[in-house]
C-alpha cells in the first residue's frame, strides 16, 4: 500500500541555451513507469480545486509547467501538502493516493504524465470509500 512518504520530488533535467530552457521526461529514467498519457490542465479560476480522486493502480508525475498550484496528498492516515512552482521539478505519485490540487497561480499549468490511458474504473472518487480500503490495507 502506498504511503504519501513515498510521493516524491523527482528533479528533472534541465538543457540551458541562450534562447530558453528544455526539459526532457524520459519513461523509466526519470520517472519510474512507462507514460500512457499526458494531459494538463489550465485557465483554472482562482480559488477551483482539480483531483479529489485517487488511483487504483495508475501512477503519475505531476509537473507545474507553468505558475505554481498545492498538491494534498491523502493516504487515508497521513496527509502531506506539496508546494510545485518549477518546471524542472515533478511530483512522483504511486497508486492508492488521494490528491486535491488547489492554490493555482493566475496562469498556472498542471502537466501530468500518466501511467495508464484513461480507464474510470482506476478511480476513487468518494474519499470515504478510499479511505476504507486504504486503511483496511495498513
Amino acid at each position: 500500500m502506498s504511503s504519501v512518504y513515498d510521493c516524491s520530488l523527482v528533479e528533472l533535467p534541465r538543457i540551458g541555451s541562450p534562447s530558453g530552457n528544455l526539459t526532457p521526461v524520459n519513461a523509466q529514467i526519470q520517472i519510474p513507469f512507462d507514460i500512457a498519457r499526458v494531459y494538463y490542465l489550465y485557465d483554472i479560476p482562482g480559488g477551483e480545486t482539480r483531483g479529489g480522486h485517487a488511483h487504483r493502480a495508475l501512477h503519475q508525475l505531476i509537473v507545474a509547467a507553468s505558475g505554481s498550484f498545492d498538491v494534498l496528498l491523502d493516504d487515508g492516515v497521513n496527509r502531506r501538502t506539496m508546494h510545485l512552482n518549477r518546471p524542472y521539478f515533478g511530483l512522483y505519485m504511486p497508486n492508492m493516493i488521494w490528491r486535491e490540487l488547489i492554490n493555482f497561480s493566475s496562469g498556472g499549468i498542471c502537466l501530468v504524465l500518466a501511467s495508464q490511458v484513461f480507464d474510470e474504473g482506476d478511480y476513487f472518487r468518494e474519499y470515504e470509500a478510499f479511505r476504507s480500503i486504504a486503511r483496511g490495507h495498513r
